[in-house]
C-alpha cells in the first residue's frame, strides 16, 4: 500500500496537527480544539473542520454573528449562512482565490456545532499569505496581485 487515495480524506487525526497552536493563539482559546482538515481527490481545496463543545447560550446564529462582526473589514474571508452551501460542501468553489469561507454548521437543538473553513489550499496558503503580508509591508493594498473577488457561482 503506497497511501496514495483516489478519494477524499482526512488526515491529523492524532491532534497534533502543526496548525493547532496557532488556532488557538489567534482563537483565544484556553482548551486544545479538535481539529480535522481534509482534502479530496483534486488539485487544489480543502475543508477544515473544527467542531464546537454545546454551550446552551453559544447558539449557530449567536456564533455566525460573532464571526461576521470579527471579520466585517477582512479581504479575503466571507462567513456564510448555513445554508449557503446546500446538501453539500465543495472546496473546489473557492479554487483559484485568496478566499476564506466560514461557515458555522449544525443543529442547535442537539448542540452539534461544527466551525468549517473551506479554501484553496494553494491560494490561501502560504503562498498567498506571502503575498498579502508583503503587501501590507511595502504600505500597498493588501489585495495587490490577489483576486478578492467572490468565487465563480458563489
Amino acid at each position: 500500500e503506497s497511501g496514495e487515495t483516489d478519494g477524499a480524506f482526512g488526515y491529523g487525526l492524532e491532534q497534533h496537527h502543526k496548525h493547532v497552536p496557532e488556532i488557538m493563539l489567534y482563537g483565544g482559546l484556553s482548551k486544545r480544539p479538535v481539529f480535522v482538515p481534509s482534502v479530496g481527490a483534486f488539485a487544489q481545496g480543502m475543508i477544515v473542520q473544527i467542531p464546537l463543545p454545546f454551550l446552551p447560550s453559544a447558539r449557530r446564529r449567536l456564533i455566525e454573528t460573532a464571526l461576521r462582526d470579527a471579520y466585517a473589514d477582512a479581504s479575503f474571508v466571507s462567513v456564510l449562512a448555513s445554508d449557503a452551501y446546500g446538501a453539500r460542501l465543495d472546496p473546489r468553489r473557492v479554487n483559484g482565490t485568496n478566499r476564506l469561507e466560514l461557515s458555522v454548521q449544525g443543529d442547535d437543538e442537539t448542540g452539534c456545532l461544527v466551525l468549517v473553513a473551506v479554501l484553496d489550499n494553494l491560494g490561501k496558503g502560504a503562498s498567498g499569505a506571502a503575498v498579502q503580508n508583503l503587501n501590507i509591508m511595502l504600505g500597498l493594498d493588501e489585495t495587490t496581485g490577489l483576486d478578492a473577488q467572490s468565487p465563480q457561482g458563489a
